[in-house]
């Protein structure tokens, strides 16, 4: 007799996972670690904030069961369930560190950042995906999405970051949701109200088809056990985050005006292997400009390149000495002619994502064997990410995985990650080339937003009006879209003031330059690490109170 997975609440599969008898919960409801943003909002907290950790054996293995609760604001993740898990982890790589196993297992249905605290949502996904990405090289973590919500937004980027993803057959996996992609690029993109689509593009048997979901299991509690305990006995050798040549060569083939079913796609994706290895030059200078908007005038600036221009149009790269040291500078830009046609206007897409990773692990392997790693600088001016059918199908999420990856294993293998924000941030552009930082510095300039997803977008999933969303800002900075807000929150190394955020001039260059060397310099036992977003003045006086309340007490009753 099937006993159903899915069924049970987050608590209870967390319980069901663990061998009879062992589980521990550490941080439960009775710790009362709630939310204090949801109340000023008019939205009831919940006393454990849609986070379950609990500890005990599988199989007689040492695990730590992560379930975010789907019934709880759709698995959002806000300052407090974000620092459950991240804190969790990190006790989890702790002991691996000291030679004790102890095996990770997130129960994914999510549906990404909680809206309700936006920018606390995006800081604390970029977290989980760095401890992920770190405690990987000692134990497969594994990924399990059981259905009901699925995995979404920047959650299902963390999902695939995971050593190994599991799910049953009633799960979705997607970056944008279906309602979300309507509003963005219109019906015709997608039509939300059309199931059968919905199912064919994130639907996890289409995913696991194409290399997106390594295992679609029977919705039964023995069933899933079972593959875990295999996943543990026999781990992945490979990650899907860093195939990237598969997925280059897939983008290479795929006529982009052409119509693609997802049978098509998937007999395309059997087809294709990993043969063909990618490899790009460096921006050089043009005769003109082959770009424009912020992120491409301050990357020109920043690096003395007139014109930029380079053989992947959205994506420029370039090596520069500077105070006498090697500095690796990347930018995401606007290409009008892109056949990408979801990207023209600077989004991070799926060509983006991987061609920004290539160009990573190629600072990576050629600083493998110095003492000093070359900084890695991000310009960063990205309105969002690419929003369409084909995309989804593909798996952008994917493509933002790749390069995030390859940012935090810089930063962990010791490239200072600098990330200078000229322009917006948004979402999950945000999350794959700007939040794996060591430290962000940004313009103080009222035209640059940072947040989770567009003011329209919003509305509509939490059935707000944008009048709403701007008068719920004042009193939760979490969910303004402007940069003053979210240095509140101690994100940011420091925020800096120029003449001309559009054209910049020499001295607003050197004044960049300047900021930036002093937040390399800073950096010291946290070098490797993203715990200056938590430790720094601001961050525990006002923004990250919360984050730094569910860390002690953890430290205090993890056994």
């Amino acid at each position: 007799m099937r006993n159903s997975f899915v069924e049970l609440n987050g608590r209870e599969r967390a319980i069901a996972l663990l061998d009879q008898g062992s589980s521990q919960e550490f941080l439960g409801p009775f710790e009362e670690l709630m939310s204090p943003y949801l109340m000023p909002q008019g939205i009831v907290p919940q006393s454990d904030d849609g986070v379950i950790l609990m500890r005990g054996q599988l199989a007689g293995q040492e695990a730590i069961v992560i379930s975010i609760e789907g019934d709880f604001q759709g698995g959002g993740i806000g300052e407090v369930s974000g620092a459950k898990i991240v804190a969790a982890l990190g006790k989890a790589l702790e002991e691996n560190e000291a030679g004790n196993r102890v095996y990770p297992i997130i129960i994914f249905d999510t549906g990404g950042v909680r809206l309700q605290e936006a920018n606390y949502g995006l800081l604390s996904i970029s977290e989980i995906q760095n401890m992920i990405i770190a405690l990987r090289g000692h134990v497969p973590v594994i990924g399990l999405v059981p259905g009901l919500v699925g995995s979404f937004g920047g959650m299902s980027i963390t999902s695939a970051v995971t050593s190994y993803l599991i799910a049953t057959n009633r799960a979705r996996v997607g970056l944008n949701g279906p309602q979300v992609i309507e509003q963005e690029a219109g019906v015709r993109e997608f039509d939300s109200s059309d199931q059968a689509l919905i199912w064919d593009t994130i639907g996890v048997n289409q995913k696991a088809k194409t290399g997106l979901v390594d295992e679609v299991v029977e919705d039964d509690i023995a069933t899933i056990r079972q593959t875990i305990e295999k996943v543990i006995t026999n781990p992945p050798k490979n990650f899907r985050s860093r195939q990237l040549d598969r997925f280059l060569g897939l983008l290479e083939v795929i006529d982009f005006e052409a119509p693609l079913t997802p049978d098509q796609y998937a007999d395309l994706f059997a087809k294709t292997t990993a043969d063909k290895v990618f490899d790009y030059p460096l921006a050089t200078a043009g005769a003109k400009d082959q770009s424009a908007g912020r992120g491409y005038t301050w990357f020109s600036r920043l690096t003395g390149i007139p014109h930029p221009t380079s053989p992947v149009p959205s994506v420029l790269a370039a090596d520069v000495v500077q105070n006498g040291q090697q500095r690796r500078y990347l930018a995401v830009v606007p290409n009008q002619t892109n056949r990408f046609h979801r990207v023209r206007n600077g989004e991070v897409g799926l060509q983006e994502g991987f061609v920004l990773a290539k160009y990573i692990w190629q600072a990576i392997e050629e600083d493998k064997d110095t003492a000093e790693k070359r900084p890695i600088m991000l310009v960063i001016d990205v309105p969002s990410q690419a929003y369409g059918y084909k995309e989804e199908l593909i798996g952008i999420h994917l493509a933002l995985a790749a390069s995030a990856d390859a940012y935090a294993t810089a930063r962990q293998m010791g490239h200072p990650v600098i990330g200078l924000i000229v322009g917006n941030a948004i979402s999950g552009a945000f999350l794959a080339h700007g939040l794996q930082s060591n430290r962000l510095i940004a313009l103080d300039d009222k035209a640059i937003n940072v947040q989770a997803m567009s003011k329209e977008s919003a509305a509509r999933v939490t059935l707000r009006t944008v009048e709403e969303i701007d008068a719920a800002s004042a009193k939760v900075p979490a969910i303004a879209y402007d940069i003053r807000s979210f240095q509140k929150l101690g994100a940011l190394y420091d925020l800096l003031t120029v003449d001309n955020a559009d054209d910049p001039t020499e001295a607003d260059v050197a004044k960049l330059l300047a900021k930036s060397q002093e937040a390399i310099d800073s950096l010291g036992d946290d070098a490797t690490d993203l715990t200056f977003r938590y430790t720094n003045p601001q961050a525990v006086s006002f923004g990250r109170v919360e984050t730094n309340k569910v860390r002690s007490r953890l430290d205090e009753v993890w056994q």
